[in-house]
Parts: C-alpha cells; structure tokens; sequence
C-alpha cells in the first residue's frame, strides 16, 4: 500500500488472513473509519491493542456486511482478514489512526510434510472440542491452513506469533508442538467445573 495510508483500528483481537470478524462499533471515531471504508470499498486494519500501545503487525480487512444499524448510531459488521501488513509511520491527521504500511505474505512457499500438517490438525480440532467451541470446517487445501486451525486459540500472544510468521511448515510446527497444551489446560478447567458442585458423595453441596 505504497503512498496509501491505512486506517487502523486497534483491538484486543488478533485477526488473520481469510477469516471473518463481527465487530460492534460504537466510538463516533470508529463510526466514521466505518463509513469511509464502505464508500471507498478498501481495506482497513485490525492490530492488537496493549497497555504500552499498538503492535506493528496486523491484518487488513474489508467490511463483508452491515448487519444491523441502531438508532443511536452503533453499529454491527461482519469484516474478513486480508492480507498482513507491518507499521511503518503513523498519521493522527483523521480522528481515527492511520498509517503507511507494508504489506508481507510468506518468504518459505514449502509444502509442509502432511505429518506435520495432520498433527496440527489433530491438535487443534481437539482445541475446539475440548472449549465447545462451534465453527466451520477447515479448508484443508488452504496453503495457509494454520490460519484457519488458529483461531481457536484464546491466548493473543502465541496468536500474534503466528500472524509474523512467513512461513507455513513453521505455522503448523508451532500449532503441533504447543496447541496439546492448551487442550489439557482446557479439559482440565471443563473437568473441574463439572466436580465442582458435589463434595466427593455424589452428592451436590446444597444437598449435603
């Protein structure tokens, strides 16, 4: 996006390529970066917010759909992640951030061992279940697959890890290796809120 400059909103949310977003704008800065993406049809950015400020790794996104206008003027969308830019200098002429970015893809175009490809898959299928979480199927000819397998993960720093990576094999080696984790901590964190309420009689406490 050379000579453009994107507009940027900051969340604590970790978006990627190809997969879709619902946002609820209520800010009246946000409201105008809104209404001026949809009448120019461009992209604009998504970046991790934090304490000490914005990252310099985020996703475009397009507004895929308004599907609901309130009378106060809040708003509900449905966005898609892009492509992957990096922050090179940031604009604060608008009400809204703005920035000139470059825009990356992957540098390693490798066909990762299907193994590889498997276990990631295994693992964070078992993710999804084990949080209960409902989704669509993944599309297992995306070349970038561990996008799609990544969005069930729930911790933001191992997600923005994932965003920087340019290369796929390293992607799924990543997902393989420290996704069981997660799913332990998950089952564990499930099988004790399903103990909880009883005493060790089979009895719930209340009936004690």
């Amino acid at each position: 996006m050379q000579g453009e400059l994107l507009p940027l909103f900051p969340l604590e949310v970790v978006l990627f390529p190809r997969t879709s977003l619902a946002l609820h704008i209520f800010e009246e800065r946000y409201r105008q970066l809104v209404a001026d993406v949809v009448a120019a049809q461009s992209e604009f950015g998504i970046v991790l917010a934090r304490e000490q400020g914005i990252v310099n790794v985020g996703c475009t996104a397009t507004v895929e759909m308004i599907t609901r206008r309130y009378e106060d003027g809040r708003l509900d969308i449905l966005t898609r992640g892009r492509r992957r830019f990096e922050i090179r200098t940031l604009d604060d002429e608008k009400p809204y951030i703005r920035a000139s970015v470059e825009i990356f893809d992957d540098d390693d175009f490798t066909d990762p061992p299907p193994q590889l490809k498997d276990h990631a898959l295994s693992a964070c299928l078992a993710l999804r279940d084990a949080v209960s979480e409902q989704g669509p199927e993944p599309e297992l000819d995306d070349p970038q697959l561990s996008f799609q397998l990544a969005q069930v993960l729930p911790d933001l720093d191992f997600r923005q890890v994932l965003l920087r990576s340019r290369s796929e094999a390293e992607r799924l080696k990543m997902l393989a290796e420290r996704v069981p984790a997660y799913v332990a901590r998950a089952r564990y964190v499930a099988q004790v809120r399903r103990t909880a309420p009883f005493n060790g009689h089979g009895r719930s406490r209340n009936q004690s």
